[in-house]
């Protein structure tokens, strides 16, 4: 079994009771894809209350029925970058939450034999350098695609880029950490070790398939 990293700034669980619940529900083999895909959008809601809990704000005056108030609202811009296909179950909930933010796409898929990722779309906003990246992808296993995705996204001029995943292996924890130390990386849980073929144990299955209710 791989260690576990050794960068805490890095990598943040987020243990929270309601979350460790849906979880355990979306890892049930027995959960059909309708209501996987909704565990997936609510916890990716309830996450990117974390993720984006230091979020830059700009004041903004308003008026009550009362009187004059001085608030804040979110700086802009911000994006939310699935990963399809499985990362669009995640990125729908966190919109709900995040409606002003940009949405781009990454898609990518991974060569079984190889296991390194192949690339096949991306549609990125203009502005997408100008703010945070929400990178959302469920599964954090091997690395190989996160590791492409932010290398994409710095190829773009992206600086602050923050990686949401439910479930995360320790070998692709410390594979992306050793890369790319600068990136934050928010997960649910660190499941125990990758299995001969790169998949996450115990892990939840393909995520893809189950959101989707496709099969390989």
């Amino acid at each position: 079994m791989a260690k576990r990293p050794t960068s805490p700034a890095a990598f943040q669980v987020i243990d929270h009771p309601i979350l460790r619940h849906m979880l355990t529900e979306a890892r049930d083999k027995r959960t059909g894809h309708a209501r996987f895909r909704e565990l997936l959008g609510a916890i990716g809601g309830l996450m990117a209350y974390e993720a984006t809990r230091d979020l830059a704000v700009d004041p903004l005056a308003v008026n009550t029925p009362l009187e004059e108030f001085r608030g804040v609202r979110v700086r802009l811009p911000l994006t939310i970058v699935p990963i399809l296909r499985a990362g669009l179950g995640m990125a729908e909930g966190m919109t709900r939450y995040l409606p002003d933010a940009g949405t781009g796409h990454i898609g990518m898929f991974r060569d079984e034999t190889q296991l390194n990722p192949v690339g096949y779309y991306e549609k990125l906003p203009l502005n997408v350098a100008g703010g945070p990246v929400l990178l959302v992808d469920p599964m954090l296993a091997t690395g190989g695609s996160a590791m492409a995705a932010v290398t994409l996204l710095k190829n773009r001029k992206c600086k602050d880029i923050r990686l949401i995943c439910l479930v995360a292996a320790p070998e692709g924890v410390e594979r992306v950490v050793r890369e790319h130390p600068d990136l934050r990386i928010f997960a649910v849980s660190q499941d125990r070790e990758l299995d001969d073929r790169g998949y996450i144990l115990p892990g939840l299955g393909d995520a893809g398939d189950r959101l989707f209710g496709t099969s390989e």
